[in-house]
């Protein structure tokens, strides 16, 4: 999954730069994707994902990756993220 954001599903968006006589031509907006390492508490141990920026603020702004991934749409998910969220539900469980 290129260019996507695990917790978001934020990807890849396009539309045209337009010069100052109005020719158009496409163009892609990239995510600001980032590789980071983040610690589950229900779990013990870290997890690396690649995450937008905004998603990482509102990681932060949710109380942690236990507090967001439960709190998250399903279909927004991607399949790591999606079985993380299973670890951590049976974690929470037991």
């Amino acid at each position: 999954m290129a260019r996507r954001c695990e917790l978001t599903g934020k990807g890849v968006m396009t539309g045209n730069n337009v010069s100052h006589a109005l020719n158009r031509t496409r163009r892609r907006f990239l995510p600001n994707l980032v590789n980071v390492t983040l610690i589950s508490d229900a779990l013990g141990r870290s997890v690396k994902l690649k995450v937008s920026a905004h998603a990482l603020r509102t990681v932060e702004h949710r109380g942690g990756l236990d507090a967001f991934l439960l709190k998250a749409d399903e279909s927004e998910l991607s399949t790591n993220a999606k079985a993380l969220r299973k670890e951590i539900r049976a974690a929470l469980a037991a």
